[in-house]
């Protein structure tokens, strides 16, 4: 996800778009150590995704 995508949703949108991708990360993890994803990059792009929507939250928190 990009961050012009993110910019366009709204902070409740973000919230639940982070818990989203947070379960997916774990169970993702989960799969993973159980046996081997097909794209194990997934879980890095995953990690990356939930950064940039947490960047996003934090900069509408500090410019409020």
């Amino acid at each position: 996800m990009k961050i012009a995508e993110l910019k366009k949703l709204s902070t409740q949108e973000l919230q639940e778009k982070l818990a989203a991708s947070e379960q997916s990360l774990v169970k993702m993890k989960l799969n993973h150590s159980v046996s081997p994803l097909d794209n194990p990059m997934q879980i890095k792009a995953a990690r990356k995704d939930i950064a940039r929507i947490n960047t996003e939250l934090r900069l509408r928190e500090l410019n409020k």
